[in-house]
């Protein structure tokens, strides 16, 4: 974005970066879109964690919604590029100014606070005073598809967009390092609004896997609401007891529902 404001002029600058969130936003989410709910409809139908179908009117309003969220995220590209020019972020260029193991290092702490970040505020949206403003609109879709990833109401874009901002005020930070957060972030929001899942069997019960999210995790926080507030790692779910307690038995059931379509596929050959 602040390449973008630099190269074309703040007018300019701003309406590609707008075009280039939701034309990468909209490759991905309508591959998978189309890969899932098109092509392999039938093929896939065992990974599908609702087996029911959401109706167009809401797959629509899911990317509607996710147009006004290009607009907040490109909005904000605007206010860092100023803070930028006026020398209030920690934004470097220069690799060498802290080392590669530094910039992996950044990458990660940034994921790590992120996800604290996301599972706080996301717990105050769902209070009953606040969730009619912020999050209702994301909500709507309570068996979402690829398209609900950036389906937020313009306030809750806001938020869920801050920790930018704030990262670069208080933490250096290459540019790379916010480019690889940014695709981490948009993948990781894919997977949870897939409505398949695709880790395999066993994954919630692994030593490592164990504290990843699944798409199954955010899933079931669509359709309940009152749990799963997690995004990237299962951290603070389990530390506040949030996660829902039947989890890991919808997981393993989903993935036996997987299992036996395989062997039936096979005896039919």
């Amino acid at each position: 974005m602040i390449y973008l404001i630099e190269k074309f002029g703040l007018s300019t600058g701003w309406a590609l970066g707008v075009l280039f969130v939701f034309l990468r936003y909209a490759l991905l989410a309508g591959t998978l879109f189309l890969v899932f709910y098109v092509i392999w409809k039938k093929k896939l139908a065992s990974f599908k964690i609702q087996q029911k179908f959401p109706k167009w009117s809401r797959i629509r309003h899911e990317i509607q919604h996710s147009v006004y969220t290009a607009f907040v995220f490109a909005l904000l590209g605007i206010g860092i590029y100023f803070l930028n020019q006026n020398g209030y972020t920690k934004i470097y260029t220069d690799i060498s100014q802290h080392g590669w193991g530094y910039l992996v290092g950044s990458f990660f702490l940034l994921t790590i606070l992120h996800d604290t970040y996301f599972y706080w505020i996301h717990r105050m949206m769902h209070h009953r005073k606040l969730f009619p403003v912020f999050h209702k609109v994301h909500h709507i879709a309570n068996n979402p598809t690829p398209w609900a990833s950036l389906c937020f109401h313009p306030l809750e874009a806001l938020l869920e967009i801050g920790i930018v901002p704030l990262a670069v005020l208080i933490m250096p930070l290459h540019p790379i390092a916010i480019l690889a957060f940014a695709s981490w972030s948009l993948f990781f929001n894919m997977l949870g609004h897939l409505g398949y899942e695709l880790f395999p069997k066993g994954f919630v019960d692994h030593p490592i896997g164990q504290w990843f999210n699944t798409s199954t995790h955010h899933n079931m926080h669509h359709a309940r609401s009152n749990c799963n507030y997690g995004l990237y790692y299962n951290f603070w779910d389990r530390l506040m007891g949030t996660n829902a307690p039947d989890y890991r038995s919808i997981f393993g059931r989903i993935k036996e529902q997987q299992y036996q379509s395989r062997e039936n596929q096979l005896k039919s050959v």
